[in-house]
């Protein structure tokens, strides 16, 4: 089942993907407001009986689509963790070592936006780059999640595009001001839910600027391995039900080329996943 948050008559509320149309849960349950509330609650589990019965609320061409989860309480992002991207990086003059342990930064809720909404690049760069990665929704939180039970604690799967204001990234070792500028963290369109992807399934990658294909992957190649990113994070914090994994990019981003390659205002991004569906963004300039 997909499920997405989005809005529709100036009215922001959750739903189901049913063909080309979408219906609302909404009324499922007294204090389920939002798709973070109906993960909590384990609706995710049963999603596909929820919906039966139910009309739909609109077409998907009706609706404007908002991140799946809008506030998360934590986004926890992966950083060089594809050996390719890693190697590109060290030929970009990056002086980075492999980890014993996954390097990781946190992103803020109010850099995100949904399917179909612009990125904004600021006025203050124009080193905006690209980054397509799987993003992983926790269902069930914990603290301490060892990664043989991971899995077991996954809502979901979506898209992500890990936007990156280079010329911010690179002011310090930490990376973090490079990936926080609202509204450059694409999210969505929708999250499939875990019964529909295998645990450890490859999932092929691919981040199109244009229609030209600038990244081609797969998941195969990760460094640390979903369960091992879970198991990492919630070692410092526990994890709460909507929190985002978002695990890592492949090689093929901008700065990694000859000359660098940047997204501008008037482009179109677009991240597609097998078995998930395609991320797509304009591009814009900062008001």
């Amino acid at each position: 089942m997909k499920l997405l948050t989005y809005r529709h008559a100036g009215r922001e509320t959750f739903g189901a993907v049913v063909g080309d149309g979408v219906v609302d849960l909404s009324p499922w349950r007294d204090g389920v407001a939002t798709l973070r509330d109906y993960i909590a609650c384990g609706g995710w589990r049963e999603a596909a009986q929820h919906v039966e019965g139910l009309p739909i609320a609109a077409k998907l061409s009706e609706i404007e689509y908002l991140p799946v989860i809008p506030q998360p309480e934590k986004i926890v992002c992966a950083v060089r963790n594809y050996l390719d991207h890693h190697n590109e990086a060290l030929a970009s003059g990056l002086q980075r070592e492999l980890s014993d342990f996954p390097p990781i930064f946190f992103r803020v809720w109010r850099t995100q936006v949904g399917h179909n909404q612009p990125v904004v690049r600021p006025r203050v760069s124009e080193t905006l780059d690209w980054e397509g990665e799987l993003a992983v929704i926790i269902g069930t939180g914990g603290r301490d999640i060892a990664a043989a039970d991971a899995w077991q604690h996954i809502a979901g799967y979506s898209i992500y595009n890990d936007v990156s204001v280079r010329e911010w990234q690179f002011h310090a070792k930490q990376i973090a001001a490079g990936k926080n500028f609202q509204d450059t963290g694409p999210f969505g369109p929708w999250m499939v839910t875990a019964d529909e992807i295998a645990p450890g399934r490859t999932l092929k990658l691919q981040t199109r600027l244009n229609g030209e294909v600038v990244q081609s992957s797969d998941t195969s190649h990760l460094i640390f391995s979903i369960p091992r990113l879970i198991n990492y994070a919630s070692t410092m914090v526990t994890l709460s039900p909507g929190d985002v994994i978002v695990t890592g990019t492949p090689a093929g981003v901008g700065f990694g080329r000859k000359p660098p390659l940047y997204m501008k205002p008037g482009d179109v991004v677009e991240v597609e996943i097998e078995a998930i569906g395609v991320l797509r963004n304009p591009v814009v300039a900062q008001a």
